[in-house]
């Protein structure tokens, strides 16, 4: 039964996964957060059933499985053999998304259309794709049926900084040259136009919204924490600078700068690094310590289970992450979330997520420029590193009020409140 008392949203997410990472699994996050503080019924693609129902929900009542294999099957089977590499070409996965996604959003109107005219849902919540190329064809339909539509949050795209078209092309990201050309996409108009609140995951993505639509778009970055997962609190041993990288082993990631930078604190014993994650770039990292002379200071993990990534995590001082491109950087959050110190460079996801005084930022340059950047914070962490504590805290705290899932599913619910309201009222600000 519905609770009078609240929202009752109909959550669209295409992808939404408590077993997989990356997009589904933020899908699955903030949507099972609004779950806590409004009647929400989940609209995801077939694939997701049984890991939803091994979460416990129930079929029917709390999610809904729409099938539209038959075009989503063969268009991921295309985006696979384009993309030229697993984990590659995510602009070229997007752009075939594109071309069967709204199937999907066809189907979901057969299936809910009735119940949106009629007045069953309060608010219709596109939570993915989160990427803001693909238009809404529910957008016109919910503003026909005056429901209000919300979109996002949206993020992607981030340009590829000058100097790393080495990376690009390592990324097979041709088609990243002609991304822009999605606002020409029929529909896109329209669908924010029918939008009653647009939520954005980044300063970059923010910035493609036309301003006229400016006062009814929200910056909300969309990576969370859920502290049941993120539980210890860092507490290195007293000694060498410990830090850590976590991630994919792949180009646009850095972790081969992470090496320069840190070649004569590993090598001097003043530092100690943990490499968590897997790639391609795995050998050649190997091969490059080795060369370096610094094998014995660091150790690669390879992947592992993210409750062995915090234990790993917990003793460490830092998080060093060099990545040049990271739409969210949600790893940056598990960091500062167990009080291990974020060392980023200074654009997209990670840069907006770390305010003073709760990590250090790198400018964003070129590729020596960063590497000479990482090596002058990491010397002068590694001569004292207690100096760190302070910034370990402040970061703690900050995702305590801002990006626990609890807290981003107050902020969702305060932008629908906003916008059911009778009359104006000053529009919600969270940042």
């Amino acid at each position: 039964m519905f609770d009078k008392s609240r929202h009752r949203v109909l959550a669209i997410a295409e992808a939404a996964n408590p077993e997989w990472v990356s997009v589904p699994l933020v899908a699955w996050s903030l949507a099972s957060a609004l779950r806590e503080v409004a009647d929400v019924h989940i609209v995801t693609q077939i694939r997701n059933r049984d890991a939803m129902l091994r979460a416990g929900l129930i079929e029917g009542e709390d999610f809904t499985a729409i099938d539209s294999e038959a075009l989503a099957r063969p268009a991921w089977k295309l985006a696979e053999r384009l993309r030229m590499g697993e984990g590659k070409g995510w602009t070229m996965v997007q752009a075939i998304n594109a071309l069967s996604y709204p199937w999907f959003e066809r189907l979901v109107w057969q299936r809910f259309g009735e119940e949106i005219q009629r007045g069953a849902w309060h608010v219709v919540h596109r939570i993915t794709p989160l990427t803001p190329t693909l238009p809404s064809s529910l957008a016109g339909h919910c503003f026909d049926a005056r429901v209000p539509f919300v979109l996002g949050p949206l993020n992607g795209g981030v340009p590829w900084p000058a100097g790393f078209e080495a990376e690009r092309r390592a990324e097979r990201e041709w088609l990243s040259y002609l991304r822009g050309a999605y606002r020409l996409l029929p529909g896109r108009g329209a669908t924010l136009d029918h939008a009653a609140a647009i939520l954005v995951g980044s300063h970059h993505t923010e910035s493609e919204i036309p301003r006229k639509y400016r006062d009814k778009t929200f910056y909300i970055p969309e990576n969370g924490i859920d502290p049941t997962r993120f539980n210890r609190v860092a507490a290195p041993e007293p000694g060498a600078l410990r830090a850590c990288f976590v991630g994919r082993l792949v180009p646009y990631k850095g972790a081969d700068m992470l090496l320069a930078a840190a070649a004569d604190l590993l090598r001097d014993g003043r530092m100690t690094l943990d490499l968590i994650g897997d790639g391609p770039m795995r050998a050649d990292l190997e091969a490059q310590a080795k060369r370096l002379g610094i094998s014995d200071a660091i150790t690669f993990h390879g992947w592992k289970d993210h409750r062995e990534v915090q234990d790993i995590m917990a003793g460490c001082h830092l998080l060093s992450f060099p990545s040049i491109r990271e739409f969210g950087g949600g790893v940056v959050l598990e960091a500062m979330a167990l009080g291990v110190v974020p060392l980023v460079v200074d654009y997209a996801g990670p840069g907006e997520l770390v305010s003073h005084g709760t990590g250090l930022k790198v400018g964003c340059g070129t590729r020596s420029e960063i590497v000479a950047g990482f090596r002058r914070e990491l010397t002068r962490l590694a001569e004292d590193p207690a100096q760190l504590a302070s910034m370990a805290a402040a970061a703690r705290a900050r995702v305590r009020s801002h990006f626990t899932w609890e807290r981003k599913a107050e902020q969702i619910c305060q932008i629908h409140d906003w916008i059911r309201q009778a009359a104006p009222v000053p529009k919600p600000r969270f940042f």
